[in-house]
């Protein structure tokens, strides 16, 4: 499996240079255009802004070779989210999302697809290997859950969600494609935000959905088409530049990761951890089977909301940012936006830092509350 993921990501580094003839740019080109030429009867590749671009056909080919399926690219994680719920959901259809997951995910269900007569579902992502899929339409996978980091089993809910006649959507946001492969364990469909890690520097918003059946992606396409749902030519091309280092910039954030979750769970102050990769994380063994990396996000509980706070803004090396995945460490009171965890949980982006440097600083902040 890893050796077939690192042919992938090889691939995915070399899309642009295949064919290329003698003294050709070997990177892609950023295309800053609404019209093509088209002279006579319309034909080609390209023929009006809002339809195609080369730009995104670039990035859509080199995140096609990761995915190992076909590709289409948004301007956002949740554009990608409203692709697949108004391209695939109609009304009566039933939707099951994790009522864990991230917040907008269902809080876009529940305010727009409900009125459009579309049942909207939630369960937890821990129970979802339990959940009554009878009349499912859709069925939603977020694992590792945010900011849980509950897991489900994506192979077994696929296999039951299939025999409902469901489609399975797996938001694979935290893991990227290089964490897990989710259309390899059966999922339909990958949506991911490629705002996070993919592309990494903290300074575009994007997603994109992935899919192995040539008509669902279709109809993604005609939805982007009729909808407008575009991403901007500048902004794709900086996640093709920010993919050609993920692979980098992924295996050091959760390796580091990894060592501060240990460390962190043996700190005095800390009351519980939730990270994949640990012993203790209640689907460590799940976690095991179906995740190629752990991830870079940590779950620290510490007393109450005082002592959160004071670890975020004691630390000199971590932001306190709300996104995740980028090059920066960052943390937040995940309990400050209404999610269903504790007053002094915080979620732990970890970053590119050097990995003692920032233990340090973590445990030099600790040791202060």
């Amino acid at each position: 499996m890893a050796d077939d993921l690192d042919e992938r990501f090889a691939r995915a580094l070399h899309h642009a240079s295949h064919g290329a003839r003698a003294n050709e740019a070997l990177t892609a080109p950023l295309v800053l255009t609404s019209v093509y030429r088209l002279a006579g009867e319309p034909a080609g590749a390209h023929q009006y802004g809002r339809w195609s671009n080369p730009t995104w056909s670039a990035l859509e080919e080199a995140l096609a070779a990761l995915e190992d399926a076909e590709v289409v690219v948004f301007p956002s994680g949740m554009a990608a989210v409203a692709a697949v719920y108004y391209a695939l959901l109609r009304a009566g259809d039933r939707v099951l999302l994790p009522a864990d997951g991230y917040y907008t995910t269902r809080a876009l269900a529940e305010q727009f697809l409900g009125p459009l007569a579309v049942t909207v579902a939630t369960v937890p992502t821990a129970q979802l290997a339990a959940a009554d899929l009878d009349g499912a339409r859709l069925v939603w996978i977020e694992t590792p859950s945010n900011p849980g980091l509950d897991l489900a089993d994506i192979a077994g809910v696929a296999a039951r969600a299939h025999a409902a006649g469901a489609i399975v959507v797996a938001d694979n946001t935290t893991l990227t494609p290089l964490g897990q492969q989710p259309l390899d364990l059966g999922a339909d469909l990958v949506v991911c935000s490629d705002t996070k890690a993919v592309n990494g520097h903290s300074d575009v918003l994007f997603g994109h959905v992935a899919t192995r059946d040539r008509a669902l992606a279709a109809r993604l396409r005609d939805w982007r088409k009729m909808a407008g749902a575009i991403p901007g030519p500048f902004e794709t091309w900086l996640v093709l530049r920010g993919l050609e280092t993920l692979e980098v910039r992924f295996e050091r954030m959760c390796a580091t990761a990894a060592v501060l979750a240990e460390r962190l769970a043996a700190h005095p102050r800390v009351r519980d951890v939730r990270y994949p990769g640990l012993p203790s994380h209640p689907a460590h063994a799940l976690a095991k089977r179906q995740m190629r990396r752990f991830g870079s996000l940590i779950g620290v509980t510490l007393a109450d909301r005082h002592a959160a706070e004071a670890l975020i803004d004691g630390c000199r090396f971590v932001r306190a940012a709300t996104s995740f995945g980028g090059v920066h460490t960052a943390a937040e009171r995940r309990a400050r936006w209404g999610d269903a965890v504790p007053e002094g949980f915080v979620r732990l982006s970890v970053g590119c830092e050097p990995a003692e440097v920032l233990w340090r600083d973590l445990q030099t902040a600790l040791d202060r509350l």
